[in-house]
């Protein structure tokens, strides 16, 4: 069990890390060692952290993303970016949100709305996301980020959901028109942008890139992911897809994050978190995952896993069969 850490300063201190959780600082690593460590530092005793009146921000404060996390909006340097001739241009990266947007696009095209067609540029999370051109695009600078250029003046769209929102309307498809299922969609989808910061910027980063692995921090976060499944869990008991009946944009915006999960995809936390009791979500992940859109969609911007799965950029449907990362290499 680990003690207690009080305010006065262990005889046995080893080390302090500092780390943010929620809107405290603390200094906290009890011997607590998940699945993957990804090179964590462990600290058996430590003291307690007092903020200070005023934060100020530490460069060296570590984690996976340290290097390019900073307090400040704006872009860091000059850089343009690419446009194609279709009519949507899509920046992104096939992160679960990325891929909500790219699985929009497919199902459009399979719909026949050829309207949908698009170019697909892949943006990295490694400072590219602060070039001015992609700041223009999504001043927030996260992915993915729409341009939509059909018009006489080009519209910007950035945050997945309000791309899958605008594309639905826009095509006048997979989200429902009115009623009940047109509420339920909306709301799951919400639920969604709402839910999936403590599954990904909670459990996630603290689960697999902190630098230090703290108890407390990932215990809350577990928990509440697990409630958070028991909710998508309980809903599928009675309702075939998020809304009702039919597949939405409800379902493209929960599945890339909770269906992943459910598959011990995301963090490698499958075992820790015990997915494979939530049948209900299991059921409904397995039955999404075999649409053909489904499957295209998930490897526009991919970056890595099987090379075969890869379509780092797409500009036309027949990418997918002349264009994937084993076909690339084999090229030369």
């Amino acid at each position: 069990m680990t003690q207690p850490v009080g305010k006065a300063k262990r005889a046995h201190h080893i080390e302090t890390i500092g780390y943010m959780v929620g809107t405290a600082r603390v200094r906290l690593c009890p011997p607590y060692i998940p699945a993957r460590t990804f090179g964590a530092t462990y600290v058996t005793d430590t003291q307690a952290y007092e903020p200070p009146k005023v934060w100020t921000w530490n460069k060296e404060s570590g984690g996976r993303f340290a290097s390019i996390n900073r307090p400040i909006a704006g872009p860091t340097h000059e850089k343009e970016l690419p446009v194609g001739r279709h009519p949507l241009q899509l920046y992104s990266l096939a992160t679960p949100n990325g891929v909500k947007v790219t699985v929009m696009l497919e199902e459009l095209l399979a719909l026949g709305h050829t309207g949908a067609e698009y170019d697909a540029w892949l943006i990295r999370i490694d400072g590219n996301q602060f070039g001015s051109g992609f700041v223009a695009v999504n001043p927030n600078s996260k992915i993915p980020a729409l341009m939509d250029r059909s018009g006489p003046k080009p519209i910007r769209v950035f945050e997945s959901g309000s791309i899958l929102i605008y594309l639905a309307e826009k095509f006048g498809a997979l989200l429902p028109t009115g009623g009940q299922e047109r509420a339920e969609c909306l709301s799951w989808l919400f639920w969604q942008m709402g839910s999936a910061p403590y599954l990904g910027g909670g459990f996630g980063h603290f689960y697999a890139y902190a630098p230090t692995k703290i108890e407390y921090a990932i215990d809350r976060f577990a928990m509440e992911v697990k409630r958070q499944m028991d909710v998508l869990n309980r809903r599928l008991a009675e309702s075939e897809y998020l809304a009702g009946t039919q597949y939405t944009i409800a379902d493209m915006a929960v599945w890339p994050w909770y269906g992943a999960l459910a598959k011990g995809l995301l963090y490698e936390a499958g075992e820790f978190l015990q997915v494979a009791e939530y049948k209900n979500v299991q059921r409904w992940t397995d039955a999404i995952a075999e649409r053909p859109a489904v499957k295209r969609g998930r490897m526009v911007n991919r970056i890595s896993g099987d090379p075969a799965s890869q379509l780092r950029e797409r500009h036309e449907a027949s990418d997918f069969d002349t264009k994937t990362q084993d076909k690339v290499a084999a090229a030369g």
